[in-house]
């Protein structure tokens, strides 16, 4: 008997492609300044992925506002006019039900930082450096 429902890896097409649309959705509602918050009028917002649970009822936005700075307070607003958003975002998108929406921190800007920290350190230097030569003595200036 083959199985109905296969455990996946990953999210699947309908969710990616319905969580790429509600990001636009938020984007395009942020972007025109459509709500009437102070805080969210004072910060750009960017909004790098939106996640959808399997039933599509939940959709987690990982947001950032541009800078970095007031991440807390940018975050506070957003759940604070989360009931417009999602209004905004059920007319823009025509889903059977307008999902929920979780607002979290996007932390990936953080973990790009510290790699690109990590690449930077003297030891990753000298394991990239051509044998031979001595990471050192960089005549290239």
């Amino acid at each position: 008997m083959a199985k109905r429902f296969e455990q996946s890896t990953g999210p699947s097409q309908r969710q990616q492609r319905v969580a790429e649309l509600v990001r636009h959705a938020l984007a395009e509602v942020l972007s025109r300044g459509d709500l009437q918050d102070d805080v969210l009028t004072k910060h750009v917002i960017t909004i790098p992925e939106v996640r959808m649970s399997p039933d599509l009822k939940l959709a987690t936005a990982y947001v950032m506002p541009l800078g970095g700075k007031d991440e807390d307070a940018v975050i506070k607003a957003l759940d604070r006019n989360k009931k417009l958003l999602r209004h905004e975002v059920a007319r823009r998108v025509n889903l059977k039900f307008a999902p929920d929406l979780r607002f979290r921190r996007d932390e990936s800007f953080d973990e790009a930082a510290r790699i690109d920290a990590l690449l930077r350190t003297e030891r990753v230097a000298r394991d990239m450096a051509k044998p031979g030569t001595d990471p050192s003595d960089d005549d290239s200036e």
